[in-house]
């Protein structure tokens, strides 16, 4: 549906790009005529990912237009010094903030640490990628665009999730606050709020039983789970030219299940028995950007 050359000459950075939607994101992008960085924790993950995209959109032809490099948004300094290094060889024109960590947990089970990591990777992990970009955009006064990725139950909140609920709604205020002080001075805030996309290793990890599965699908009107693919084209859209009328919206991808309530994992956590709660406590290491 989009013509071949709708992100040429862009160049894009994504947070969390080594895996699910943050790559499926990217390969999209190097479709469209976009050069990609790409930023995550795991030096080997961002490897692997980068040979896979050069095989799957074009070899040795795009092999300037995909770029890894370790970071850990949590970290406001490494950031910086990521940003800057990148904008020596030139400015960026989209970030698309997707690094995220989230587990499945009762509250009172859950440490101030695992609070701390998830909100440190997904709201200052933000924070930390859109100032850096954000000022250096407004120094040169060029125009740029940010794209967030929250999810569907930052306004009514979601029971099990916790710290995921806290930090995507603080993600949901920053994108809407920086789209109106932003706006005028050329700079686009928008957001994707996926609803259950599956991605490797995302549903074992939330949903302990395959049945969890299917009862999460009853509750969607689709009846179905949404694909990457179809993620990675409203990304794709959202990034473009193509909407730049579009400012401050959070675009909900979903099949239609916040309508009948937000927060799947309300309704599944309930499910879950005593032993399914003790094998799935969250360990000490943080979860994975």
């Amino acid at each position: 549906m989009f013509q071949k050359d709708l992100l040429q000459a862009k160049r894009i950075l994504i947070t969390g790009g080594g895996t699910g939607l943050g790559k499926a994101a990217a390969q999209r992008f190097l479709e469209l005529g976009a050069e990609v960085y790409l930023c995550g924790r795991r030096q080997d993950v961002l490897a692997a990912t980068e040979q896979e995209l050069h095989e799957r959109t074009g070899g040795s032809r795009d092999h300037k237009k995909i770029h890894t490099l370790p970071c850990d948004v949590r970290d406001a300094a490494a950031v910086e010094e990521l940003i800057g290094a990148i904008w020596a060889e030139g400015p960026l024109d989209v970030l698309m903030n997707n690094a995220a960590g989230n587990f499945l947990s009762r509250t009172e089970d859950l440490s101030l640490g695992a609070f701390q990591s998830v909100i440190g990777i997904v709201l200052l992990g933000t924070l930390h990628t859109t100032m850096a970009c954000g000022r250096r955009w407004l120094a040169e006064s060029r125009g740029g665009v940010v794209l967030n990725i929250t999810t569907t139950y930052t306004t009514t909140g979601s029971a099990y999730v916790v710290p995921s609920a806290v930090a995507k709604a603080g993600v949901h205020a920053l994108t809407r606050s920086l789209a109106v002080e932003w706006g005028n001075r050329g700079i686009r805030m928008n957001a994707i709020a996926p609803g259950p996309i599956p991605t490797e290793g995302a549903f074992s990890r939330l949903l302990p039983r395959p049945e969890l599965a299917e009862a999460a699908k009853k509750r969607i009107p689709l009846g179905r789970f949404g694909t990457t693919e179809e993620f990675a084209n409203l990304a794709a859209f959202l990034v473009s030219d193509g909407s730049g009328y579009i400012n401050g919206d959070v675009v909900t991808m979903d099949g239609g299940e916040w309508l009948q309530g937000a927060g799947e994992f309300t309704a599944l956590g309930r499910e879950l028995t005593e032993e399914e709660w003790q094998r799935m406590r969250p360990k000490k290491s943080a979860p994975k950007a």
